[in-house]
């Protein structure tokens, strides 16, 4: 037991200090400056299903006060619930920005349906007004009204050909309390947003829900066709533009917030799981080097700390509680972030089991036939 509560201090010192600051909070948007001239924007929204979160992100995105052309493009990709009319109504009542309301189909075989949803409003788009920019936000992400003046400006000022800010997700219920401001500590610790900021940087990473794209980018990295098959197309969009020569940038946002509810944890759990093993690229020894890994950087700590307590092993219990300690002060800013109370670190490593266990989910989910699935479709390995 020893080498274990050793092997995981050791594995949480590397972390401390070798894996891009991780734990940070601090990178917003870079500095910036208003252009000469502002550049037109096309707002594309992909919604399937989002009458309930609508009425609260829409209108945020028809309130932009940008100063140069800026219209947005709302692709009802198949809503039973009359998203696409309701989309109508909004516009009519509150004014703002144009917005065009249409309908992709089917997605064609090989495509996922958000991917099918974008392409479509971005080709409406390009034959609409040719946008200089693309800003590419989920049906569910409430924004500021200054948000695409800073993504703009930024984008601009910094030469990025992606900006992406990751939306704060809700935290109102227990679960998401619990659950939420961990995904965003795990999503850094995989992708460091410094990694993926720096100048030539191999790491590559996005935030689906809002992204800001140059249309001169997409077009170089033939996004989204080059990426049509993505469950996670966020960092392959990422990718694709940085392997292509753009500059991307990734940071947490203080005005861009999520609204959609996940109030029970089975919500939560097809949120995590339905993607999980696709980050794992669908392979059996990634799950179980995952599994591994989460095991002996989160669950053996606590364990040792209580094991070596118990049966009088000093050295055990030391270890365990050392590496419980850094665990826990890497998790603090995040907490802080989203205003959560402190003392709920020591909580991480149970919600890291249940990471661990929604992530053995979706492969077993992708082995019965039923992986990917999200709103009434289902995805397998491409």
């Amino acid at each position: 037991m020893e080498w274990i509560g050793a092997g995981s201090l050791l594995a949480w010192m590397w972390l401390l200090l070798g894996q891009g600051r991780f734990w940070r909070t601090d990178v917003r948007l870079p500095a910036r400056r208003d252009p000469e001239r502002w550049p037109s924007v096309a707002v594309v929204v992909p919604a399937r299903d989002e009458a309930e979160v609508l009425p609260q992100s829409l209108p945020s995105l028809l309130a932009q006060k940008y100063p140069g052309r800026a219209e947005v493009f709302l692709v009802d990709d198949g809503s039973t619930d009359g998203t696409g009319a309701l989309a109508r109504e909004l516009a009519a009542a509150r004014g703002g920005l144009p917005l065009t309301v249409s309908s992709p189909g089917e997605p064609e075989p090989g495509w996922t349906g958000k991917l099918w949803a974008v392409r479509h409003g971005i080709a409406l788009a390009r034959e609409r007004m040719a946008p200089e920019y693309l800003l590419l936000t989920d049906a569910d992400i409430a924004h500021a009204p200054d948000s695409l003046r800073e993504l703009v400006a930024a984008a601009r000022s910094a030469g990025l050909g992606m900006v992406s800010q990751m939306a704060r997700l809700r935290v109102v219920t227990f679960w998401e309390r619990l659950i939420v401001p961990a995904f965003v500590y795990f999503f850094g610790q995989l992708y460091p947003f410094r990694w993926v900021n720096r100048p030539g940087a191999r790491t590559a990473a996005a935030a689906g829900g809002c992204l800001l794209l140059r249309a001169e980018a997409a077009e170089r990295a033939g996004v989204p066709e080059s990426i049509r098959h993505a469950v996670i197309d966020d960092v392959s969009l990422a990718r694709a533009v940085q392997d292509s020569g753009g500059r991307i940038w990734l940071g947490l946002a203080d005005r861009v917030d999520s609204v959609r509810p996940y109030p029970r944890l089975a919500e939560l759990w097809r949120m995590i799981s339905r993607s999980a093993y696709a980050q794992l690229l669908h392979r059996p020894l990634l799950l179980l080097g995952t599994v591994i890994g989460l095991a002996l950087v989160y669950l053996a700590p606590p364990v040792a700390l209580v094991v070596g307590a118990a049966g009088g092993k000093g050295a055990v219990a030391a270890l365990g509680g050392a590496a419980w300690a850094v665990m826990c002060g890497t998790y603090l800013p995040m907490l802080r972030y989203y205003r959560q109370p402190l003392w709920t670190a020591p909580l991480l490593p149970f919600t890291a089991l249940l990471y661990l266990l929604m992530t053995v989910d979706s492969a077993v989910q992708h082995y019965r036939g039923r992986g990917a699935a999200w709103k009434g479709r289902t995805y397998g390995a491409p």
